[in-house]
């Protein structure tokens, strides 16, 4: 029986900070298993923010400067949440930060240095998990849904709600996942502008009320008409979506109040087209699932046929950090753990870079 104790790091690109989550993994029957059993999240300061959200802007240098800063901060925290818990860990699988993600020019980068991490911490660390699948012609995104294949075959729907929402099904015996669309990001960039951290259980929303003129240009984005698979993320949401919040006139909760009823109706969408006649069991993750009034409004969205089934808080918050944990054990074991029929690669593939600690 395979059995490792990993330390799945995830950073999202709604900015909000690092997901640790210290995961037992194994394999029993042919079947991958999990126990989540430690988590802890840690906020980034406003200047790493900062840094972080301004990376796509940054000269070659500054860029190179923050990766191994990154790297270095992520190392830092991996080894101070290992002596908290006194963690028995094999090794850390790190999403790293997304900075830019270009598939179609053959270009993805995740800011966090794997050897300075591995360095820092101490412990053998996989990373860097879409660059091979982008040099395969494919999106180098989604990546989760191997995890909904492997730990969560009993949902027909895994629907993550990130800064971005994503959603990952089987269709004719393949894994099909591909991004949606918006999810937290306009949400927090609104309530960031606010002052605020973000909207509690979507209270702000919920009384805000609907801009038919707003909703309408969100829902004539060009990227709702392309086909499956693909992929979008901050550079999308800065060019595209960011103008349309600057130019409006209407008020936070409005604008809130009308990116939830988007978000939900674009999610809909998506599902109605794959879901069949019969009844259907989605499991929502991800951050946007803790927003009352966002999971109220895709369930009236989505109608009785989709039973939206939402986890324990702990699976909610570090769904992404488990299954960059198990995508690490799988790079180890040199199995597949990125698919093609997800991300449009000419392969599958066993994606991710090992880097062990230089300790001398």
């Amino acid at each position: 029986m395979s059995s490792y104790n990993v330390l799945g790091l995830m950073s999202g690109t709604s900015l909000d900070g690092l997901d640790m989550a210290l995961c037992h993994i194994w394999q029993e029957n042919g079947h991958w298993n999990y126990s989540i059993k430690h988590t802890k999240d840690v906020s980034y300061t406003d200047k790493m923010r900062e840094r972080l959200k301004n990376a796509i802007y940054l000269s070659e240098k500054d860029h190179t400067q923050l990766h191994r800063d990154y790297g270095i901060w992520l190392g830092e925290q991996a080894k101070t949440f290992i002596k908290e818990i006194d963690g028995d860990v094999d090794f850390i699988a790190s999403h790293g930060h997304t900075s830019h993600h270009r598939p179609h020019d053959g270009i993805t980068f995740q800011l966090g240095d794997g050897q300075l991490l591995a360095n820092t911490s101490g412990k053998k660390v996989v990373c860097d998990f879409r660059a091979k699948d982008v040099s395969l012609k494919g999106q180098g995104a989604p990546l989760v849904p191997i995890g909904d294949k492997l730990l969560f075959h009993e949902y027909d729907f895994c629907l993550n709600l990130g800064g971005i929402s994503n959603i990952s099904f089987d269709k004719n015996g393949e894994r099909i996942a591909y991004d949606i669309g918006l999810a937290n990001m306009p949400l927090n960039y609104i309530t960031h502008k606010m002052g605020l951290g973000y909207d509690e259980n979507g209270k702000l929303a919920r009384y805000g009320k609907l801009d038919h003129d707003l909703l309408k240009k969100l829902n004539s984005l060009e990227y709702y008409q392309l086909p499956y698979p693909k992929s979008t993320g901050y550079e999308w949401f800065t060019s595209k979506i960011v103008p349309l919040i600057e130019a409006s006139k209407i008020s936070n909760e409005d604008l809130l109040h009308t990116f939830i009823h988007h978000n939900c109706e674009q999610i809909a969408f998506a599902v109605h087209k794959h879901q069949g006649k019969s009844k259907r069991k989605l499991l929502a993750t991800g951050g946007g699932a803790l927003n009352q009034f966002f999971m109220d409004t895709l369930r009236e969205k989505l109608g009785p046929n989709i039973e939206v089934f939402i986890p324990s808080k702990t699976l909610i918050a570090y769904k992404e950090a488990l299954v960059f944990a198990l995508m690490g054990v799988l790079r180890l074991e040199g199995k597949t753990n990125v698919l093609r029929s997800v991300t449009g690669a000419t392969s599958d593939s066993c994606s991710g870079e090992v880097f062990l600690p230089n300790l001398d």
